[in-house]
């Protein structure tokens, strides 16, 4: 192990050059106290100004030393922004340890990250793909992870949000397409089915599966399966509530999934596969519990958990649209509960 850090430390100097005290990378077509690119774009979120050595980074193109970068070893859970403009970047799930001096991820956020040709025409260079400010480079074949990519990212050029927090939740909110305020986080069983519903959904921007409800921080797929972390397979529903309202994705939400069933849906039991509206204000409480008992005055038996949202931890990448890719996972059939009465055909959802 030791032998492989040092060659990949030594090729990194090869490459690269010595550092210098400001850090000059390799990609820099000039000093470090070089005039500010003209095409640097203009951070579209509210961030600190940039300290010189942030500067030289991200708009000069420089490299942090090896091993210097504050989140070079960090394991805790959460979002990675772009340090110039807030744009998450990268998800604490997909950093990775490669030894190699600087925080190592091997996948972006969907669309979040831009690569084109480096300068020294032998490395492809990485931007933040809203403003254009400099990451680090990106490289693939070295096997360190299944998916044979490593993105090389400088420290200095992300600003990190814990899972759950605040900042998280507004950056993540920031970054949804335009008009896209509003979210709502449900649980209805296996979330292939659920997201894929809610992705079809006319107003809905983004639907993504992920974990939540629990004790367990940063949990795994095959943790949550194990049913001692106490998280639900969820669904957070990014929404345009200009087009559809928080009342019309719930009752979708109640449509797709059997709302009677305690703890499971269809052959799916665990209470991992919970139904559970996880309410974020007091009117998504409010919007909840009307729905709830309009389905009680019809006949049905709602075992229907409503929770506090809490910290949501997005699920691996190869739960993401899965239904979409693979065909399979599409066992969430709309069922009129609302115009039907129980005993009406619109009881228990097999799936």
């Amino acid at each position: 192990m030791r032998q492989r850090v040092f060659f990949l430390i030594l090729t990194a100097w090869l490459l690269c050059g010595a550092f210098v005290p400001a850090a000059a990378d390799c990609a820099a077509a000039g000093p470090v106290d070089a005039a500010l690119p003209e095409t640097a774009m203009k951070p579209s979120f509210p961030m600190p100004p940039l300290s010189g050595p942030e500067a030289d980074i991200i708009l000069r193109k420089a490299t942090e030393a090896p091993y210097s970068g504050q989140y070079t070893n960090k394991r805790e859970a959460g979002t990675y922004v772009c340090r110039q403009c807030g744009t998450p970047l990268y998800s604490s799930r997909d950093k990775f340890e490669s030894g190699c001096g600087w925080p190592s991820f091997d996948d972006e956020l969907p669309g979040a990250v831009r690569r084109q040709p480096d300068a020294d025409g032998r490395r492809v260079e990485i931007v933040c793909a809203n403003c254009g400010g400099h990451l680090g480079h990106v490289f693939a074949g070295e096997g360190f992870t299944a998916k044979n990519t490593r993105h090389c990212v400088n420290s200095l050029s992300m600003s990190f949000y814990p899972a759950g927090s605040p900042e998280e939740a507004q950056a993540l909110a920031r970054s949804a397409p335009q008009g896209c305020t509003a979210t709502a986080i449900v649980a209805g069983g296996c979330f292939w089915g659920v997201e894929d519903a809610f992705r079809k959904m006319p107003g809905v921007c983004a639907a993504v599966s992920g974990y939540t409800g629990g004790r367990t921080p940063d949990p795994t797929y095959e943790a949550v399966c194990g049913g001692n972390t106490g998280h639900a397979e969820a669904v957070r529903v990014s929404f345009d509530p200009s087009v559809v309202s928080y009342e019309q994705i719930l009752r979708r939400f109640f449509e797709i999934h059997d709302p009677t069933q305690l703890d499971r849906q269809g052959p799916d039991v665990g209470d991992q596969y919970r139904s559970a509206v996880f309410f974020l204000d007091a009117e998504q409480e409010a919007v909840a519990r009307s729905l709830m008992s309009r389905l009680r005055e019809l006949g049905y038996d709602v075992v229907t958990r409503l929770e506090p949202a809490g910290p949501f931890y997005m699920a691996e990448e190869y739960h993401q649209r899965f239904a979409e890719r693979t065909g399979r996972g599409r066992c969430h059939m709309p069922v009129p509960r609302f115009d039907i009465p129980a005993g009406g055909g619109g009881g228990a959802l097999r799936k």
